[in-house]
């Protein structure tokens, strides 16, 4: 029997969290202050790294990873919190499509400014004489164009993809989104051919940029290491620790669930890891960039005793 014998769907509804209405309402908060924390966080990153004398590659890029932070969370959050309060989890099939082109139009953007991130500190470290020509005004434009331009093609090319599937199995998504993974399974077609295309974006998406932060960061290290100095190598350290966490954050979360094998397939473990690079990360980045970032927390005291 071929798929054109079922009946297709054209909305989806997304499967509850958990069943007791206590436990939902409770979900409601939890997740409301998660929203208020990313939103408060990165906009307060965003202003803070407006001063004078924050004008630098760094804090440019920092800004726009909290926008993307905000758009990411923002992507999500919300139909998250509707669907905790109210029976009707329905998304419509062109919901769905727009709210998972956002998704990964911001997720492989993300990973391609993270990668962006880690030239600029590499530069900065490892030849500093020339960090203002080399990562100049030009280049930080390039590299987020870049970032956003891969992003959008990358999105354009999984959505179109996906949603060329027919999906007639079920019209329930057992996730809090429209991504790919769970969509792919309720399809009525044998989906290997696309799986594989799926794994070789991956590559492309997450795991080559990933490579080349951590070439970045072996050559940073290593000359750290060959600095007399341990003031000058503690400096070093702190300017790229802060950009090295969130990248083991958001690279580790994302590729536990893009490159884990079919065999080892697990829903609720998916779950759990969606929900920590699109609600936890955002909202932790803001958080470790002020505790671990001097500057940051200089600008913020400025700040402060302007408005005194």
């Amino acid at each position: 029997t071929t798929w054109k014998n079922f009946t297709l769907a054209t909305e989806f509804f997304f499967s509850r969290l958990s069943n007791p209405p206590e436990q939902q309402v409770l979900l409601f908060f939890v997740f409301l202050l998660i929203y208020s924390i990313t939103l408060t966080g990165n906009i307060l990153i965003i202003i803070i790294t407006v001063d004078p004398a924050l004008h630098t590659p760094m804090y440019f890029f920092l800004r726009i990873l909290s926008f993307m932070d905000i758009c990411y969370s923002t992507v999500t959050i919300p139909k998250m919190l509707l669907n905790f309060l109210w029976e009707d989890r329905r998304i419509s099939y062109t919901g769905c499509a727009t709210q998972m082109y956002f998704l990964l139009c911001l997720g492989a953007s993300e990973c391609i400014l993270l990668m962006a991130m880690a030239y600029d500190r590499y530069v900065a470290i490892c030849i500093p004489l020339r960090y203002v020509a080399v990562m100049n005004r030009k280049v930080c434009v390039s590299l987020l164009l870049l970032s956003w331009g891969s992003g959008n093609v990358v999105s354009i090319v999984q959505t179109a993809w996906v949603f060329t599937l027919p999906f007639c199995r079920s019209s329930e998504i057992n996730y809090f989104f429209c991504d790919i993974p769970p969509l792919i399974k309720l399809s009525c077609i044998d989906t290997h051919i696309y799986e594989w295309q799926l794994f070789v974006a991956t590559v492309l998406v997450i795991f080559t940029p990933f490579i080349l932060i951590l070439v970045s960061y072996i050559l940073i290290i290593s000359y750290i290491l060959k600095m007399a100095s341990a003031e000058r190598r503690q400096k070093a350290f702190s300017t790229c620790s802060s950009h090295l966490i969130v990248v083991m954050l958001y690279y580790g979360s994302s590729s536990l669930i893009y490159f884990k094998p079919k065999s080892v397939y697990s829903e609720d473990s998916n779950k759990v890891l969606s929900l920590l690079y699109t609600t936890i990360t955002p909202m932790l980045n803001p958080i470790i960039y002020s505790l671990r970032n001097k500057e940051v927390q200089g600008a913020l005291r400025r700040m402060e005793s302007v408005k005194l």
